[in-house]
């Protein structure tokens, strides 16, 4: 019997900038997603740069995602995309990508670029659906577990 995921009806993602009061959610959510976190100190650090643009997916007040870019002249990385497991394959991801994106284009990203885990097939496909393609590989990129990392450009002019 397959489990059936119980996500009210009534609570509508919405995307908003991150604000420093969203942290202890946002970090529930990095705990949940990832083997090698990224500290409440990183996510501070990026919200008070200029360069940074961090976003969450709020469900009724309650943070259930978030994503995080950074630009450098015409080109730009989305650092981490992440959602609470409770709301994974539930279209979040997309609505967060979605919002990069555009926050890109408004700053007049040329590339966009990311790196995901090559055993991570689930972001490779939704990055493949939104037009990114892979432009390289990295060896042992990531640690806890070792593994190499796809590099993927969508390109944005």
């Amino acid at each position: 019997m397959k489990a059936r995921r119980e996500v009210p009806a009534s609570d509508e993602v919405v995307i908003r900038t991150m604000r420093a009061m969203d942290l202890p959610q946002v970090m529930e959510v990095e705990y949940a997603s990832f083997s090698m976190p990224w500290t409440e100190t990183t996510f501070r650090g990026l919200l008070r740069r200029t360069d940074a643009d961090l976003f969450v997916a709020d469900a009724s007040g309650r943070v259930v995602g978030y994503a995080a870019l950074w630009t450098v002249l015409d080109q730009a990385e989305l650092g981490n995309i992440a959602v609470a497991p409770r709301w994974r394959r539930l279209g979040v991801g997309t609505l967060l990508l979605a919002a990069v994106i555009e926050r890109a284009r408004t700053r007049g990203v040329r590339e966009l670029f990311l790196e995901v885990r090559v055993s991570n097939g689930v972001a490779q496909q939704l990055y493949q659906r939104h037009g990114f393609e892979r432009v390289g590989e990295r060896k042992n990129y990531y640690l806890e577990p070792v593994e190499d990392a796809l590099v993927l450009r969508k390109l944005l002019a």
